[in-house]
């Protein structure tokens, strides 16, 4: 049984509300119950917070205890050297990190188009909505053990 961080970053707490046009109209106890059918044996621990420092210290925890992480950062994917600093931490302990995207950035305005993260990200998996985190987990429950 493996533990699995899900965290999400700045105003992701305002799924279902914010432009359900682009982001769907799930919230993220929905997207909680979505994960825990797929998760199996595994635990899921969907965090999300607005606070950057509170995401630091999450992905430091992933390092420290070996948790894989699905991280869909939000806006810091694009400007946060303090996130890309910390989950090439993680990474680097050898802990799986995929970066996911509800919508397609590359579809979007042109800020969107860059990830400070994906370099360091083991893998990117963007557009599908909330199977975007499906996938994830699809995959860290087959490679990430």
């Amino acid at each position: 049984m493996t533990s699995i961080l899900v965290l999400n970053g700045a105003n992701l707490g305002r799924l279902g509300t914010r432009e359900p046009d682009v982001y769907g109209s799930g919230t993220l106890g929905d997207l909680r119950a979505v994960l825990a059918e797929d998760a199996g044996d595994d635990t899921i621990d969907l965090r999300q917070t607005d606070d950057e420092g509170q995401l630091l210290r999450w992905l430091h925890e992933a390092a420290d205890t070996g948790a894989p992480v699905i991280l869909n950062a939000g806006a810091w994917t694009h400007y946060s050297y303090a996130v890309r600093d910390a989950v090439s931490l993680v990474t680097k302990a050898g802990v799986t990190v995929i970066e996911v995207h509800l919508s397609n950035p590359h579809a979007r305005e042109e800020f969107r188009h860059t990830s400070v993260l994906s370099a360091v990200a083991t893998g990117v998996i963007a557009g599908f909505g909330f199977e975007s985190y499906r996938l994830a987990l699809a995959f860290i429950r087959r490679n990430a053990r």
